[in-house]
């Protein structure tokens, strides 16, 4: 879920290389067979169990395939059906659900989150001042994560025994046993930009809120039924835990497994699915909303969801308008590069990106934690060679029409 720091090592690692991509070049990987060894001979280098990967051209998913193993020691192979939690390309599903609530008109952007809310959120340093859900989905809301207690709230081993409002209640309410002034930024709200994944689980919780349904299943009724993402949940309780992929840690001198988990927060990291299923979602959002006829959501949510949320004149103090730059959930890059999201948990590492044209995305799961010169290294340049072959496939296509 901790995904802004590997977007921004991705960006500075593949900046250059996106650029000129769509170039010919002996870089290139040419050949299907070229691309298979390119990856495995990463994943040996590195030590990555499995990948799963998707290529979409023109909005159509054109080539995936699986690398490696699901399970090692079991010799279950990693499949583009294989599934797995997705980390923090799950708050793309919440930013869905959150424009769907918004078409409903339940909710508004711009609307003080205590409007919607059963228990007050106010900033401290800031207590006359509202928080939007607009502030909850552009990491601009001065709500925080707390290290190192988020990370003590993943629990191993099955789903969290804690309810996403019970935890809120309790995180940023004065009497509640996790109330911190430290859950807070001395930052006026939408003034500074910190990535903040407890304010997603926040976001997610007011759409459960006004909706009166729990997130899987709003997300199960508008999303994952019509794109049929039958093996798509939020808990590990919906999931067939015989095709999920087992989780490792290769950042020490020997390969860990790591138990599944799951969150109180689960807004903000809980999809659990397989590329297959996701380059459907994927595919909609980069099509205004629809996959195979199928609409999930209007075409004017979705341009609202995409667009730069800030301009000269509304930016945070620490967003640089050349340098990255934030959607509702939905990360961009202003410039040339990518648009989408991507997502960092224990043993999981995850892409969801496009060209800023929409013409290539990439989809790239793995399913092991490394160390951050191996992550930039070989899973960003597994991801960089799987752009360049998307680029390759698009020019082939346009040359046979």
């Amino acid at each position: 879920m901790k995904s802004f720091l590997t977007i921004a090592l991705f960006l500075m690692a593949n900046a250059c290389a996106l650029k000129v991509s769509c170039q010919a070049s002996g870089t290139i990987v040419n050949a299907m067979n070229s691309i298979d060894t390119f990856i495995e001979s990463r994943m040996e280098a590195a030590g990555i169990v499995g990948i799963g990967a998707a290529i979409i051209v023109d909005k159509k998913l054109v080539w995936t395939k699986g690398y490696g193993y699901a399970d090692k020691d079991m010799k279950i192979p990693f499949t583009p059906n294989t599934i797995m939690n997705i980390a923090s390309i799950s708050k793309t599903f919440t930013g869905v659900c959150l424009m769907l609530a918004i078409e409903d008109n339940k909710v508004s952007l711009d609307e003080d989150i205590n409007k919607y809310l059963p228990f007050k959120v106010i900033n401290p340093y800031f207590p006359n001042e509202k928080i939007t859900l607009r502030n909850l989905s552009t990491h601009t809301s001065s709500l925080v994560d707390r290290y190192p207690f988020y990370d003590s709230t993943y629990c191993y081993g099955g789903d969290s025994p804690e309810s996403l409002g019970a935890f809120l209640k309790n995180y940023f309410v004065p009497d509640g046993k996790y109330y911190t002034r430290d859950n807070f930024l001395d930052k006026k709200p939408g003034a500074y930009r910190e990535y903040s994944n407890i304010a997603a689980g926040l976001a997610g919780y007011i759409v459960e809120i006004v909706t009166g349904q729990q997130l899987n299943e709003y997300s199960k009724k508008n999303i994952f039924k019509p794109l049929k993402m039958k093996n798509t949940g939020w808990f590990l309780s919906e999931i067939n835990w015989g095709k999920h992929s087992k989780l490792y840690d290769n950042k020490g001198d020997s390969l860990k497994n790591i138990p599944l988990y799951s969150v109180a927060t689960y807004p903000d990291g809980g999809v659990r699915t397989s590329v297959k299923e996701l380059s459907r979602f994927y595919i909609a959002l980069l099509n205004g909303g629809i996959y195979n006829g199928r609409r999930i959501l209007k075409r004017e949510s979705v341009d609202e969801m995409q667009k730069f949320q800030f301009t000269a004149f509304n930016k945070p103090e620490n967003v640089n308008l050349n340098k990255l730059n934030a959607g509702i959930f939905w990360a961009t890059k202003q410039g040339a590069t990518l648009i989408g999201h991507a997502g960092s948990d224990p043993g999981v590492k995850t892409e969801m990106l496009s060209d800023l044209a929409k013409d290539v995305g990439v989809i790239l799961f793995t399913n092991t934690s490394l160390s951050e010169e191996d992550l930039i290294k070989y899973h960003f340049g597994i991801f960089d060679e799987l752009y360049k072959y998307g680029a390759k496939l698009k020019a082939e296509i346009n040359s046979s029409r």
